[in-house]
Formats: C-alpha cells, structure tokens, sequence
C-alpha cells in the first residue's frame, strides 16, 4: 500500500485538503514563512477540468493575501481591470446602468480567471507540495487515509475542500442545506470570432439582466469565453430548460444569447451553511473557505476563502510551536468576520431576486 507520512522533522508540516484558492493561499504563505506543507487535490492534475467562470479579487480580501504570498506583481500582471464594467438591463432589454472602467481605474476588484489565479499560486511553490489524485476520505486521529489506499500523518488538518467537505464531520454534524435556487450555467467559446454582436453586446465584464422570477447573467473572460447562466428559484433537480426557456415577454436578445452556448447547460443548486456557524476547537483541525462558511456566491467566496488562508498562515506563523495557540487566534477572528459577510451576502442575494430585484440593485448602485 502507498503511503505518504508527513512528519515535522525541523518544521510544522501541515496538511490541507483541497487545492482551491484558499488552499493554495495557505501552502504559499506558509512557505513565505518556511513553514513545510503539502496540499491534497483530488483533481488528477492542474488542468484536468476547467476552473469555472472569473473572480473578482477585492483589495481587503483576495488582494492583501496574495501580498502576504509576495504574489501582488503576478496577480496584477494577469488581472483585467476592464472586467469591472457592468452593464445591467431589464428583461425587456432596456438599459439601466452602464459603467465602463476607465483604463486608469484603480484595480479594486479586478477579474481573473480562476485557472490564471490557479497557475500563480501552484507556480510558486515547492515541487511536490501539491499531490494530485489524492482524493480524502476520513481520519483516524491524527492519520488521514485517502482513496487511492495511501496514508498520510500530521501535525494540523485544514479543510479547504469547498462545500462537501470530508473534513467538517471531524468539527461539526452542521451540514449545507439547499437554498431553493439554482444556477443554470454554459459558455460561447471564441466569442469574438463565432458570435461577434453578442460579445459587443455583453461587453468587456458583466452583464446582468432581471426579470419577474429570474436573472440572466453573462461575463467575459480572459480566455475569450462568454461564461452564461441564468439564476431561478425551483427544486434542486430543476430541467435546464425550465431555466432557459425564457417567457415571451423576455427581450429576443437574450434568447439569441442563451441558443449561442456551444456546453450544454449545467445546473448547479446553491447550499448554504448557517449564518455564524462555528464548532467547538479541536486539536489539530480546523477549516477554511465554503468548508466552514458556504453563502450566497457574489463575489465573496474565494475572497474570504483567502483572507481565511492569509490569516491562517499568519497565525501558524506566529505560533509554530504551539498550533493550539494559533488556531486559538485565527479561528475565533474567522467566526466573527465571515458571521458579518455572510449575513452582508444573504441580503445582496435577497436584493437580486423577486420581481423588483432590478429596482432594488439599480437603488444599490446608484
């Protein structure tokens, strides 16, 4: 049987499960700080599926981990700070706001794709700090197995394993419950070229449009792709077409862009964790990200899943003798911050839906 032991010898090791932002964002700053870690993907590779639609990096958040990584110049170099414009309408078509980013803008949420944030931070770690195709299934104390047959031993578990995490059962019973909504998502590939009036259409970031009981939303990414998708309230293993069908008083564009997508379309139901959810402290365990704070995705997500790691690696850091002290300081930090945000993120997504959600953002952004 394979079997991989991780021991402290002169330096802490630690173990994160899942190789997202957030845990990426844990073993760099870890390493800025000499600190030993090895992170545990599943994915058989770095480019073994796609990444997903751009993120937004918040200078507070997303930002300031990445100048804890020493990271700030390459996430720069890679960030499209065009893809801060906006243009939101009605579901007859009529615009209601239009910003354009101003090619001297402040970069303070800047989009990125989520496989060019991914190659930053892989490529700036050690060799073998990522084992791919090491799928977690449970733990035994301090042993974690894996299920390929392989083991591992160490000194501090982090779950950065998103929503489905296999390591909160180890702190919490707590498990994500269903919102009610779904997004339905596919994507225009070489958009410029096969469907060049859309792509004006949609413009340089995102492109929102409400009706009465759905939301349609289109964002350009770095790659040339038109990410799609459309947000509706139904049960969890809603048809697409349900989604797509748009009812007749639905302006013919957004037809025209919904019949474009060359995927076919993906629902994706919304969990969500309890507001203020926390877990008495367990030696040697402890979560980040979706593993311990799932809400409402706009824009928050991977941001606090960083900030989580920043402030994680910071606290190892101060503490790499005593990793009760650190999870001592970081986890009651976390609790707090994300309770606020998450209940921030539970207002914005009551805003964007129901039949006056245009009203209401329209209100928010002006």
């Amino acid at each position: 049987m394979k079997q991989y032991t991780v021991s402290r010898a002169e330096r802490i090791m630690i173990a994160i499960i899942g190789g997202g932002p957030g845990g990426l964002t844990l073993a760099r700053i870890l390493h800025v700080h000499g600190i030993d870690s090895v992170v545990f993907e599943r994915d058989a590779s770095g480019d073994a599926r796609s990444q997903g639609s751009m993120l937004d990096l918040h200078t507070d958040t997303g930002q300031a981990a990445l100048q804890a990584a020493g990271l700030e110049r390459e996430f720069l170099a890679a960030a499209r700070g065009e893809g801060q414009d906006l243009r939101m309408l009605d579901h007859t078509g009529t615009m209601l706001l239009q910003e354009d980013t101003p090619d001297d803008a402040p970069m303070l949420r800047p989009e990125i794709d989520r496989a060019d944030l991914r190659d930053i931070l892989l490529s700036s770690l050690p060799a073998h700090t990522v084992r791919w195709g090491s799928a977690f299934t449970h733990a035994e104390g301090n042993l974690l197995y894996f299920a390929d047959g392989s083991t591992a031993t160490c000194d501090l578990l982090v779950g950065a394993d998103g929503a489905n995490s296999r390591v909160r059962p180890l702190l919490t019973d707590v498990e994500p419950t269903y919102s009610g909504k779904v997004v339905v998502q596919s994507s225009i590939r070489d958009a410029d070229r096969t469907q060049p009036e859309l792509a004006e259409m949609v413009g340089r970031g995102n492109y929102w449009a409400f009706g009465p009981d759905r939301m349609l939303g289109a964002q350009r990414n770095g790659n040339g792709v038109v990410q799609v998708s459309v947000s509706i309230y139904g049960p969890s293993d809603l048809d697409p077409a349900a989604a797509t069908d748009l009812p007749d008083e639905w302006a013919p564009q957004f037809r025209r862009l919904l019949a474009a997508c060359d995927e076919p379309f993906v629902v994706r139901p919304a969990y969500l964790l309890p507001i203020g959810m926390t877990w008495p402290r367990r030696s040697g365990v402890t979560l980040l990200g979706d593993a311990a704070h799932l809400m409402p995705s706009h824009g928050e997500g991977a941001n606090q899943s960083m900030r989580d790691a920043a402030e994680l690696a910071q606290a190892i850091a101060a503490h790499p003798d005593d990793l009760d002290a650190a999870l001592e300081q970081y986890e009651p930090a976390m609790f707090e911050r994300t309770a606020k945000v998450a209940e921030s993120s539970a207002e914005v997504a009551k805003m964007m839906s129901g039949p006056d959600a245009a009203k209401k953002v329209l209100a928010f952004f002006s």
